[in-house]
């Protein structure tokens, strides 16, 4: 369904192989995601049984996303130099080995490493996982699978609560931290087994050329004069605020829902388990229409830039209007039907970002590129929890943080807005660029 009606259609085996490593993505990030949740959901218990103030945990809940977001220009390079079919597996073992430690840890400091570790070890995930989408799928048709490829970010957390809690109550959290971590280890396995580049996967040529139909740049061997040229283009920057934004508002829900809603709400772990889940499941329905929004509005005639970064930037402004709405909400059910709405909007930008910046990027730089806007998403990562968790600790309340959430969403909505169509133009290699712009021409211009 992600080929347009007009479009020269690769083989059905091609079409079936592709959606096989949009699977596999999916899996990879669920489990990802379940990973990164394991600590939010056991936030009371390892508080209490650790001795931790609301400070240590935001800064537990934080460092991850610090060295995630150090690790993301390398990765990132790394992806697009040795493909993601290494970049994902190097990368799922060792955030797997870091969950099982986590496991394991008796003090503070042991667990602020192995959750450093984790972010060292998910660092190429989601640039990796552009980059695999993008080797598969034409630019044109990329929203709807790089739209559910993102959705796992929502999937995971939707289905944490519930599911954590339950081997949380049952074997206790150590153990949960363990299981997920040897489930990583599984999944890693699966994909060094079954992915494989078009090429080395024995694609026809007909079916090679349906699928780079679109490209209008090539940058050449990622090296030193195109990363310079991306950090010198204000668009690049334009995208690192924008996405800073987007995982800010959604990690202010990933990392202390739970704990807001026991702690604020006064309702049970059990409980919490089961509500938690509803806007994070939102925001999984957000992802996906995110991107069959996107590839929609490509099928009227609008550009693909534009059809990618008008439904970025609306998201923002709506998921800033709903959250503030949930810091005012007087009572469960509208409290969570808001952070619903907000989760929705927020990751349907999320999709539609990662899109936009598969549509703007060379296509040989295009894992540079998600790594740099990813720098963004992980520092809005790495402070949410942390600033959220002083927040609550100097004021007694979460109303201030939720407040702090939504004026950053819409700030990043207006970054967004910033962002220019034919931005990297000026990073085709010298040999390719006379015969890019002529095949940019012939396609109508698809990168504006």
């Amino acid at each position: 369904m992600a080929w347009h009606r007009n479009d020269v259609r690769p083989s059905t085996a091609t079409r079936r192989r592709a959606w096989l490593v949009v699977g596999l993505l999916f899996a990879a990030g669920f489990v990802n995601y379940l990973d990164r949740s394991t600590l939010s959901i056991a936030n009371h218990d390892i508080a209490s049984e650790m001795h931790l103030s609301p400070g240590q945990m935001g800064a537990l809940l934080s460092v991850f996303a610090w060295t995630y977001a150090l690790l993301q220009l390398p990765a990132g390079a790394l992806a697009d130099l040795l493909g993601p079919r290494v970049m994902l597996f190097a990368g799922m073992t060792a955030w797997s080995v870091a969950q099982v430690a986590s496991g394991f840890v008796r003090s503070f400091g042991q667990f602020l490493i192995a959750r450093g570790a984790l972010g060292i070890g998910e660092s190429p995930m989601f640039t990796a996982g552009a980059r695999a989408v993008v080797d598969w799928f034409p630019v044109n048709a990329r929203g709807l699978p790089l739209g559910l490829f993102n959705g796992a970010s929502s999937f995971g957390p939707a289905v944490a609560p519930p599911l954590l809690t339950a081997l949380m109550l049952a074997f206790g959290w150590r153990a949960m931290f363990v299981l997920m971590g040897l489930l990583g280890a599984g999944v890693s396995l699966a994909w060094i087994l079954l992915y494989g580049t078009p090429e080395r996967s024995g694609v026809p040529e007909p079916d090679l050329a349906a699928l780079r139909a679109g490209e209008t740049v090539r940058a050449g061997p990622v090296g030193w004069r195109v990363w310079a040229g991306l950090f010198r283009v204000p668009t690049t920057w334009a995208m690192v605020g924008g996405l800073f934004g987007i995982v800010y508002v959604t990690w202010l829900y990933v990392s202390w829902l739970p704990a807001y809603l026991e702690e604020a709400r006064q309702v049970s772990v059990t409980r919490t388990g089961w509500l938690a889940a509803i806007p994070q499941a939102a925001g999984f329905a957000g992802a996906c229409l995110g991107g069959l929004l996107s590839d929609a509005l490509a099928r009227r005639g609008i550009a693909p830039v534009a059809s990618r970064r008008i439904p970025t930037v609306a998201g923002l402004l709506l998921a800033a209007v709903f959250t503030a709405g949930s810091a005012f909400a007087p009572d469960i059910a509208t409290g969570l039907g808001l952070m619903s709405a907000a989760l929705f909007c927020a990751y349907g930008a999320g999709s539609c970002s990662w899109a936009l910046g598969a549509t703007l990027a060379p296509a040989d730089a295009i894992a540079s590129l998600e790594a740099v806007q990813n720098v963004g998403g992980s520092l809005g990562g790495a402070l949410a929890p942390l600033l959220t968790g002083l927040i609550v600790e100097r004021t007694g309340s979460f109303i201030p943080a939720f407040l702090v959430a939504a004026v950053i969403a819409a700030l990043s909505g207006v970054s967004y807005a910033l962002v220019r169509s034919d931005a990297y133009a000026g990073l085709a290699a010298p040999d390719r660029a006379s015969a890019d712009e002529t095949q940019g021409a012939a396609s109508g211009g698809l990168r504006g």
